[in-house]
Order: structure tokens, then sequence, then C-alpha cells
């Protein structure tokens, strides 16, 4: 019985890994517009806080504080 355990835990161990193996090389399919998506996800990332920052930026711009209009009355 041990001499099977033994076989059948080899057996799985190296099924595995293979598996895995061809599971990520079909998963993960590199071609020429595989950088460019990455580039422009990144920009996304990177360029909202600046976005919002400026849009922020030029809706509170055009506000006056309380305290300056309780100064002007």
């Amino acid at each position: 019985m041990n001499r099977v355990a033994t076989v059948f835990i080899l057996l799985t161990v190296l099924y595995s890994q293979t598996a895995l193996a061809v599971d990520s090389y079909r998963f993960m399919h590199v071609t020429i517009e595989t950088p460019w998506v990455i580039f422009l996800f990144l920009l996304c990332i990177v360029m909202s806080p600046f976005l919002l920052s400026v849009i922020l930026h030029w809706y509170f711009a055009g506000k006056k504080s309380e305290t300056e209009n309780e100064n002007n009355k």
C-alpha cells in the first residue's frame, strides 16, 4: 500500500506541474499589442489623480468660501 501511495503522489506532483505550465501558457498570450495595453493601463492609473485634481481645482476655484461671504456683507 505504501508503494501505491508513493507512486500516486509522484504522478500527481508531476502531472500538476505540467498542467500548471500548460495553463499559464494558454492564459498569457504575449503579442506585439501587450506592451501597449500595459502602457495604456498604467497611463490611466497615473493620470487619473491629476485629472481629478484639475477638475476639483476648477470646481472649487470659482466658489467663494463662507468667511469671504460674511466679510463682504
